[in-house]
């Protein structure tokens, strides 16, 4: 019998038993030395799972990060969002409550091939900003019309430190700095307003 890689073998054992963008999102790091795959997911202790499991998540995920903030995860907030569909609930109020810069939310409801579109706030749709801030995800979600395909995409907030948000600002923030206090002594016009 021939020697099965890794790979294969993980793929074919099914460890994970979903669609990859419902549970998990991926985040490869390719370097001279080895390529780094990150794993970000909401719960790690599901992912990583049983004793078994673990040995042989360990072979291909060296690092399991927990995600702080739910409301700003695109999976996790479908995956919600789907399972709040699945009872009925009302969907828009709950979209609206996360801490995002804005959020939008499409197919939701459909009796027929209509769709409702919610959005909250500030949402770009171009350029390379669209790569650094908007995180979107599309779970299934089976209802009794059918399958049902819902797209929820989430702007998140510029953070300087790089953890809950991209680092670089976008394009159009303008930022207005307070005048040097040697600028103001030279000009007597601004001396006497502001004293």
């Amino acid at each position: 019998m021939a020697a099965t890689s890794k790979k294969r073998k993980f793929v074919a054992d099914g460890v994970l038993f979903a669609e990859p963008n419902e549970v998990l999102t991926r985040e490869l790091a390719v370097t001279p030395v080895w390529t780094e795959i990150i794993v970000r997911a909401t719960w790690t202790q599901n992912v990583l799972g049983e004793k078994g499991r673990s040995r042989e998540l360990t072979s291909v995920v060296q690092k399991p990060e927990k995600v702080n903030n739910r409301g700003l995860f695109a999976v996790a907030k479908a995956e919600s969002l789907g399972y709040k569909l699945l009872g009925g609930f009302a969907v828009r109020r709950f979209v609206m409550e996360s801490a995002a810069e804005g959020c939008e939310v499409g197919k939701l409801r459909a009796q027929r091939a209509k769709f409702m579109k919610f959005k909250d706030e500030y949402m770009i749709s171009s350029g390379q900003p669209v790569k650094e801030y908007i995180d979107a995800a599309v779970p299934h979600v089976l209802l009794r019309q059918g399958v049902l395909g819902i797209k929820v995409k989430i702007t998140l907030d510029w953070d300087p430190k790089g953890k809950q948000g991209p680092k670089t600002p976008l394009p159009d923030l303008v930022t207005i700095h307070q005048p040097k206090e040697d600028y103001i002594r030279s000009c007597p016009q601004l001396w006497q307003l502001k004293v």
